[in-house]
């Protein structure tokens, strides 16, 4: 520590420093601690008389510093606390005497050694001063040698970088890893050899703590000796930034506001970088930035966090992360706002419930102006006292001003933002069904550039209880117009499949609907429609990445699918399909090319990775899974659609007979026998009666009111048994809106609604399926 002080005073232009103190018993100052190398004879006395005319004497008399230009330069500075006279700092100077810059540091020095001296006020026993002094003001000192980039730093540097001494290496790289990127350059020009010819420099930076804190540092410099060719050793000193003071820094902080603002997307974006301007390097204790909406303050950023660190009537008012608080009910934030005008408040103001407690110390209330118009408020309070000086009320009008601005663009960044989410999320599925024998999870990030909203989309299609279809496509273009054409895209194609087409008929349906639209873009899709019962599947790709697959064994490999033009482009194109049989244990991935493509990224290399990414993810969680293929996204040039199929195949294998019914008078009698034989085979014959109802009402139906053929097909699934009776009538069953005693028919279907578990109809390619089920009664075997 006493070569710390030494390299301190040396900085500040001392070669010798002296602490004297009153003695009370004959009149006289005595010295209490000293410091640095003195010529020949010159050492501080032991005694100094009060009545003399040294400075110290002089200096203590007057309680006013006494700054001596004689050869050697000297300084007396009173010590005083409360209005009480403790003693004086005398300082000796080198030949050039103190700078006005050496003097500031010299005079917050001596208040430091003033508050030691309090307690020590009426103790005879001297005490070191000095070098706690010094450690009370975090003073760190350091000598850099340029032309080896090492560095000699004190325990209180590391402390103020956050470093160790254990992590410190003796490496000027070590100190500057710890430095904010934005400051580098600034740090730089200090610390390269071919930019050393300097005399003094003086600069402020930030730091990033070991806890992610950003804090303040100011740095003042000069080279010792050395010549343009040799550099020579460069000698400074590291403080906390404890108060924003007037001068040229005051510009590069505003220039940093700026640029830091400028990056400041969100409303959340803008308070951090308020607090990192205004907490710590004015000492504050609270900051909290608030955004005006009609009468009530609604509170972005409070800094500490903490709930129980504000007001109570904030707490009261706590909706989810942050309060709510009336503006009605803060009447000093009031007229603030109304008038537009900043108010420092000191120590000591009476303030309504609302503020009490946010700065006993000292209030700023500062209305931010923006276009006219008061935008929000941003307080900062300290529970000290603070003094504001004329200085600060400058700095913080501005400050004001730049902040107005940035939150007033990014309310509207914000609202932007938010509504395209939610154009978003209304165009995707909120939520998948959940399958018989597999597990589908999909994933979607927008682009992070421009408006976030794209034209990737997925969509999982249950087409019966066996059947499903997934698909995912991506309109050209990430805009409000592409998620436009995306919502209707996904519409017609789960239209479509409803409607039972096979996947080539569904895709070709697509793609004339997007050529009528006469829309200036065009659209890639894969459509996949899988059995859950066998594993089939058939693709169908237009345009689209090839599906990729991750077999039992955790092989991948792309499948490859026949493709298609993109949709949108003949209105005649023709889509081919692709038979590919999956195994219980697959993973099938479907994925949109802002996942595999960037401008860094070729297809290719992006294929691979996402391969390996899928071999090396665990299936157990097909969630997981999802965000190990995102990985770290970064910054998206494009929107992402991820849809992820883990096909566990049908644990309960349903029982399956059909039959073909002909347009011949006992044709429901042909039908109910072959009913019989089935559940007799299938021992469910305790459900015969419902069941040999149900299937006799729906074949007279559909041979009385409709033409063409008719299909008959029974299903044993656990313990339901599933009638179904297809058609080539596309016209939904009607049930008879009134039924009276004079009706003639109509009852049919009332009657097997009542006899049915479950009951619908769904369309199917050329027509639609009437179906019923019946669940099988207890004790059946």
């Amino acid at each position: 520590m006493r070569r710390c002080l030494d390299r301190a005073l040396t900085f500040a232009g001392a070669t010798q420093a002296a602490v004297y103190a009153p003695d009370a018993g004959d009149g006289s100052l005595r010295l209490l601690d000293a410091s640095g190398d003195a010529p020949q004879g010159a050492a501080p006395p032991d005694r100094l008389t009060l009545s003399g005319d040294s400075p110290a004497a002089r200096a203590y008399r007057t309680d006013r510093p006494l700054w001596l230009t004689a050869r050697p330069p000297l300084g007396a500075l009173p010590l005083d606390a409360n209005g009480r006279r403790l003693g004086c700092l005398v300082v000796r100077g080198a030949e050039n005497g103190f700078d006005v810059e050496q003097r500031q540091f010299l005079e917050r020095y001596a208040d430091a050694l003033a508050v030691l001296l309090r307690p020590l006020a009426d103790t005879p026993t001297p005490a070191p001063l000095l070098a706690p002094a010094l450690r009370s003001l975090r003073v760190g000192s350091f000598v850099l040698f340029p032309d080896t980039g090492l560095i000699e730093a004190d325990e209180t540097l590391l402390d103020l970088v956050g470093i160790t001494p254990d992590d410190f290496d003796g490496k000027v790289d070590t100190l500057l890893a710890h430095a904010l990127p934005e400051d580098m350059h600034a740090l730089m020009s200090v610390l390269e050899p071919s930019t050393q010819a300097f005399v003094r420099r003086d600069l402020e930076f930030r730091v990033r703590g070991p806890t992610g804190e950003m804090r303040w540092l100011s740095l003042s410099c000069r080279v010792e000796g050395g010549s343009p060719e040799a550099p020579g050793e460069v000698l400074g000193v590291v403080t906390a930034t404890p108060v924003l003071r007037r001068g040229t820094d005051d510009v590069a902080r505003i220039q940093w506001l700026t640029a830091a603002l400028d990056e400041a997307a969100t409303v959340r974006d803008v308070g951090r970088v308020v607090v990192a301007a205004l907490r710590e390097p004015l000492g504050a204790d609270r900051v909290a930035l608030a955004a005006l909406q009609d009468d009530r303050l609604l509170v972005t950023v409070l800094d500490p966090p903490q709930p129980t660190a504000w007001p109570e009537v904030w707490r009261s008012e706590w909706r989810t992360e942050w309060p709510d608080a009336p503006l009605r009910a803060l009447p000093t934030l009031q007229a603030a706002l109304r008038d537009g005008r900043m108010d420092l408040w000191p120590a000591g103001t009476a303030f309504e419930p609302g503020l009490t407690g946010v700065g006993d110390g000292g209030l700023a209330v500062l209305p931010l102006p923006a276009k006219g118009q008061v935008a929000g408020v941003c307080l900062v309070g300290w529970e000290r006292r603070h003094e504001f000086v004329p200085e600060e009320r400058s700095l913080l009008t501005a400050t004001a001003a730049l902040v107005g601005q940035a939150l007033k663009r990014a309310h509207a960044h914000d609202a932007e933002q938010e509504l395209a989410t939610m154009l978003q999320r209304s165009l995707l599925p909120r939520r998948l069904p959940e399958l018989p024998g597999g597990t589908a999870v999909a994933r979607y990030l927008p682009a992070k550039r421009g408006l976030q909203v794209g034209g990737d989309w997925y969509d999982v299609i249950a087409l019966s209880e066996d059947r499903v279809a997934l698909v995912i496509g991506d309109v050209q273009g990430h805009s409000a117009g592409a998620a436009t054409i995306m919502g209707q895209m996904r519409t017609a194609v789960r239209a479509y499949a409803m409607e039972g087409h096979p996947p080539d008929v569904v895709v070709s349906h697509a793609n004339r609907l997007l050529v009528a639209m006469e829309t200036d873009l065009f659209a890639t899709c894969c459509y996949a429609e899988l059995d859950m019962e066998e594993g089939n599947t058939l693709f169908v790709r237009a345009g689209h990445l090839a599906p990729l697959v991750r077999r039992p064994d955790g092989v991948t490999e792309e499948i490859e699918v026949a493709g298609g033009p993109p949709l949108g482009i003949l209105a005649e194109a023709d889509f081919p399909m692709t038979a590919v049989e999956l195994a219980p244990g697959t993973v099938l991935a479907l994925v949109t090319d802002g996942l595999v493509e960037a401008a860094d990224l070729p297809l290719d290399e992006g294929m691979r990775r996402t391969r390996a990414a899928l071999a090396a993810a665990d299936p157990v969680d097909p969630g997981a899974m999802a965000d190990a293929l995102l990985g770290d996204a970064g910054r998206r040039e494009d929107d992402v659609a991820l849809l992820l199929l883990r096909y566990d195949g049908m644990r309960t294998r349903p029982i399956r007979a059909g039959w073909m019914v002909w347009r011949l008078p006992d044709a429901v009698m042909h039908a109910r026998r072959f009913t019989a034989r089935t559940l007799r085979r299938w021992k469910v014959q305790e459900a015969a009666d419902a069941v040999l109802l149900v299937v006799s009402e729906l074949v007279t139906n559909a041979l009385v009111h409709t033409q063409g053929p008719v299909r008959l097909d029974l299903i044993l699934r656990g313990d339901r048994v599933r009638v179904c009776v297809s058609d080539s009538s596309p016209r939904a069953p009607a049930k008879p809106v009134i039924v009276d005693w004079e009706s003639t028919g109509g009852r049919g279907l009332l009657l097997v609604e009542a006899m049915s578990d479950a009951f619908g109809s769904v369309p199917v390619a050329g027509g639609k399926q009437v179906w019923s089920e019946i669940a099988v009664p207890e004790g059946a075997p």
